[in-house]
């Protein structure tokens, strides 16, 4: 057996030990949250990647009781704050309140100094809201008055937005939604799935009760292991060659060069190969696989590759566009 097979070998016995918590915390979700198993994977994805996330889906579709539920599963810090057009950045990051009897201004934080952080309806806030909430996951600190303040770890924001109702709203700019590591896509349920989330929560109090079976110390030992998932040459310059196909899709013999205004940046090559190990993780594994990587691709890409005007008129997507570079890429 040769050195890399050993390695990986201990790494699959790390990842079994560490990754107890993480089932635990599914099967809780799933007492509350009928369906939606790829929403859940991949907010665990997020969560073990070190990397926000992005939900879009019409009203009703549990967004907000997926990340609530996932908040409260970990022992940690957790706040909701409703995105409306009239809210200010102090309102998100705190400010500095004059004291008379001293005659000095004290810093009061605001509610961004938690752990997991649910930005509801995110594009109901104005530019200055969602940069001031951008600086924060992006730096991960504050900076109120002249001081300076580190965030906590974890330090998570799950954004949701709506796709379909657009007055009263500011759209992210592009350069803003690439700070999110994935954006998911909430889609309906099964048949199957209404039927048992009509038994479970049509009741005046439903059950959404969640005990907190992970605390943040697991969650930093699971990272770790996350960090050390082989990942074979061939591997990473599939990730590279995937990335380049946004930018230069010719050079792949892709004929969609005309769809594609703006490629992927490299922030997404990183956070393609970040979110590999960590759904590598999330089956036990201690090696990535092309699949792993084709699994996360499209909630990498989707907002980060920008199609021209050409491709609106031809009704094609960044969705089409990443999909034809997952079919046409060589797989290693």
């Amino acid at each position: 057996m040769s050195a890399t097979q050993m390695d990986v070998k201990q790494i699959g016995e790390r990842v079994a030990a560490t990754s107890e918590p993480f089932r635990r915390l599914t099967e809780q979700i799933g007492r509350v949250i009928v369906g939606q198993e790829d929403m859940i994977r991949k907010m665990l994805v997020g969560l073990l990647a070190n990397g926000h996330i992005l939900l879009e889906g019409v009203p009703g579709l549990a967004k907000t009781t997926a990340v609530s539920c996932l908040a409260r599963g970990i022992h940690t810090g957790f706040q909701r704050l409703q995105f409306t057009p009239d809210l200010l950045p102090a309102d998100l990051i705190g400010t500095l309140v004059y004291q008379p009897q001293t005659g000095e201004f004290t810093v009061k934080k605001g509610p961004i100094f938690s752990n997991i952080i649910l930005a509801d309806e995110i594009n109901r806030a104005p530019a200055k809201v969602q940069s001031a909430l951008l600086e924060a996951m992006q730096e991960r600190q504050v900076t109120i008055g002249e001081k300076t303040f580190k965030l906590d770890e974890p330090f998570l924001v799950l954004a949701t937005q709506n796709p379909i109702e657009q007055e009263g709203t500011y759209p992210l700019p592009e350069a803003q939604v690439d700070r999110f590591m994935l954006k998911l896509i909430v889609r309906y349920p099964s048949k199957a799935e209404e039927r048992r989330i009509l038994d479970r929560m049509a009741e005046t109090k439903p059950k959404t009760t969640i005990d907190a079976v992970m605390t943040p110390d697991d969650l930093q030992a699971a990272r770790d292991v996350v960090d050390e998932i082989y990942i074979d040459d061939k591997i990473k310059d599939y990730v590279v060659d995937l990335i380049q196909a946004t930018r230069d899709p010719r050079a792949h013999k892709l004929e969609i060069a005309d769809w594609i205004q703006y490629g992927a940046s490299p922030r997404a090559t990183i956070y393609l190969t970040l979110t590999a190990k960590a759904s590598a993780f999330l089956e036990g594994r201690g090696y990535v696989t092309p699949q792993d990587v084709k699994n996360m691709a499209m909630d990498v890409l989707r907002h980060r590759v920008i199609v021209t005007y050409e491709a609106e008129a031809e009704e094609k997507t960044s969705e089409d566009v990443v999909r034809t570079i997952l079919d046409h890429v060589p797989v290693p």
